[in-house]
């Protein structure tokens, strides 16, 4: 039908015409109230929006003399965060002569992997950047 028609039975009945398919030929058209179509699409919106889940980057800072009860307690730490879909930053800054022995600090971020590998894998191996060595965890899939 014409549009003409099409805006006048719509005026009739108090309702919105909205294109639903402007670049087809002839556009189709669906007579509706505008308002409460935009307020529904916002609401299913904000609805996605609130269920979806955002995995954030936690950070645990060790340090190379770490002593096994304190890498335990860290490792329970990371493995809360693991397990609430987390991602995990494990760091370890080296302090003057430490950065000499940046071997130690690899094994010290291996020795950590080993206490969580149950809640989670390696997405980035041990690597030494500057004074820092740095690991990145990801939960299992």
């Amino acid at each position: 039908m014409s549009a003409v028609q099409a805006n006048k039975i719509a005026d009739e009945k108090n309702l919105d015409l909205v294109k639903i398919s402007p670049t087809a030929n002839p556009p189709v058209c669906k007579i509706m109230d505008y308002g409460k179509f935009r307020f529904d699409t916002a609401k299913k919106e904000k609805d996605a929006r609130k269920n979806q889940k955002t995995s954030e980057m936690k950070e645990v800072w060790l340090s190379m003399t770490i002593d096994t009860h304190d890498l335990e307690t860290k490792a329970k730490q990371a493995a809360k965060f693991l397990k609430n879909g987390d991602k995990v930053k494990v760091s370890i800054r080296m302090r003057g002569r430490q950065q000499a022995h940046a071997a130690l600090g690899v094994e010290v971020m291996n020795d950590f992997f080993a206490l969580v590998q149950n809640d989670g894998e390696m997405n980035k191996k041990p690597l030494t950047e500057g004074r820092n060595i740095i690991m990145i965890l990801q939960p299992k899939k």
